[in-house]
């Protein structure tokens, strides 16, 4: 491991990250709310302390093209430079007075980097317009990844990025567009950027201003669910701008290689894609269910405004955006439960999204029909295939040991919450949202609360669990074996 290599890579990440607080100092000038010295502060101090570790640690070694990227090197900054992110990130609030405790402006932090969505703030309509543009526009950095952003902009990473590619993008296979990673992480950004244009313009068709409909595109297409307003979506009270959100998070829980194939006018990529119709089949399905439910049950008057509320829902917790329409703990039971395994399964892989993702819920079906199929044939040869792909045994093995991680985690998050004094089912519940990046929960975290009144212990484990979620387990439980660091 060379440690002088990784600290320089993540200095050049730290100084990234001070970049873009550029942005949001440009609206505490221009509203003139008393952020723009805090902003300048938070980005002087990041800026100097990566440029900093980036000159100290330089190696010249390393920038030689023999010099290749090790998958532990590749993991190690990921994970490292996640967290840093998170503390750095957590810089604009504590400077600008909007938490006092670094507990809470780290959870924040992270929640957008890791685009969770859970927030700690109680009054967010009360918060200077800097400091919300600041929120919001770390969710969408962290949408398509800080890492890959990286990757598109340092040309010094284009010698073993796909290291960092393969930590950084979310599912079980990372797909390369084009044949050097940096023009890979340059094409994701144009179909993200190209999205998020699009989607600005018509929230503003909508009657949003421009800072509402930027930091709710942010959230939209980082599928993070940072809301300007305490009640989230539903303070707008627009059918046309809830439908908006609705589709474009369709969007974003829809990985993005398929995105830039219909762009290259190849739709059958689309169509063809077996995890696309399992997802857009899931949303129908669970969409009707939850819509009837609902309208059977008397929450709503009548069958567009069912629609319009379930959709909107559905899509937000199956691509674990986190925005809300309606509180869904007043519906009937049936459409909770339908909202709770959404939020185990998540989006596609190479989405956004996060959970457990539709690929992995889909081969582990697959595989466990295989293994019940070969008791009644033990002399068959069935393999488990993707469409008309056959899936590796590694990749099988790579999914399964991914599901009992989570699994495992989730519950040890639990169990650790409730130890703190939190009931069950919000112990339960805010770990799912958090290592699921969905943002709101069930009981004491649900879409009407937030997590400001949890114990630091809870928020700490909380917020470990985010970056485990983003990260998808394996590249920072890695760190915690002993032959990671052995040579």
């Amino acid at each position: 491991m060379r440690w002088r290599y990784v600290l320089h890579i993540i200095g050049a990440l730290v100084a990234c990250i001070g970049m873009t607080m550029f942005f949001p100092l440009l609206w505490g000038l221009y509203y003139a709310d008393g952020t723009a010295g805090p902003l300048a502060e938070s980005m002087a101090i990041t800026l100097l302390c990566g440029v900093i570790l980036f000159a100290i640690f330089r190696d010249p070694e390393a920038s030689k093209a023999s010099s290749v990227m090790t998958h532990r090197e590749g993991m190690a900054i990921v994970a490292l430079g996640w967290f840093v992110a998170g503390a750095f990130g957590g810089l604009p609030f504590y400077l600008s007075g909007t938490f006092h405790s670094i507990v809470d402006c780290i959870f924040e932090s992270l929640s957008g980097f890791s685009t969770t969505g859970s927030s700690v703030l109680t009054d967010i309509e009360a918060i200077p317009r800097g400091i919300l543009f600041w929120r919001s526009l770390t969710h969408w950095l962290g949408g398509m990844g800080i890492i890959v952003l990286s990757l598109a902009i340092l040309p010094f990473l284009g010698v073993g990025g796909m290291q960092l590619y393969k930590a950084e993008v979310p599912g079980p296979v990372p797909d390369k567009l084009k044949p050097r990673i940096k023009d890979t992480a340059v094409t994701l950004w144009k179909v993200y950027v190209f999205f998020s244009v699009v989607e600005t313009v018509l929230l503003m068709f909508g009657g949003m201003d421009f800072f509402d409909a930027l930091c709710h595109t942010f959230g939209t297409m980082a599928t993070g669910g940072f809301s300007t307003k305490n009640t989230s979506v539903a303070a707008f009270n627009s059918a046309y701008i809830d439908y908006v959100i609705t589709i474009f998070m369709f969007i974003a829980g829809i990985n993005f290689t398929l995105h830039y194939m219909l762009m290259k006018w190849r739709p059958m990529s689309m169509l063809k894609d077996p995890e696309f119709r399992v997802f857009s089949c899931m949303v129908i399905l669970f969409t009707g269910v939850v819509a009837v439910a609902c309208y059977s049950a008397g929450n709503y008057e009548t069958v567009s405004d069912s629609i319009r509320y379930t959709s909107f829902q559905v899509a937000s917790i199956l691509t674990t955006t986190g925005f809300a329409t309606a509180d869904y703990e007043l519906w009937p039971g049936i459409t909770q439960a339908i909202l709770l395994f959404c939020m185990f399964v998540g989006g596609c892989a190479g989405s956004t999204g996060g959970g457990m993702k539709v690929m992995r819920i889909m081969l582990l079906i697959k595989h466990s029909y295989k293994e019940l199929f070969r008791l009644i044939h033990p002399r068959s040869v069935n393999r488990v295939k993707l469409g008309q792909t056959v899936v590796q045994d590694d990749v099988l093995s790579g999914v399964w040991g991914f599901f009992i991680l989570w699994i495992g985690l989730f519950f040890l998050a639990a169990f650790i919450i409730a130890g703190t004094g939190v009931d069950v089912v919000t112990s339960f519940a805010a770990s799912l949202a958090c290592i699921g990046n969905i943002g709101p929960g069930i009981g004491g975290v649900g879409p009407t609360e937030n997590f400001a009144w949890l114990p630091d212990t809870a928020k700490w484990v909380l917020t470990f669990c985010m970056v485990l979620g983003r990260l998808e387990i394996y590249t920072v439980v890695i760190l915690f074996v002993p032959e990671f660091w052995r040579k």
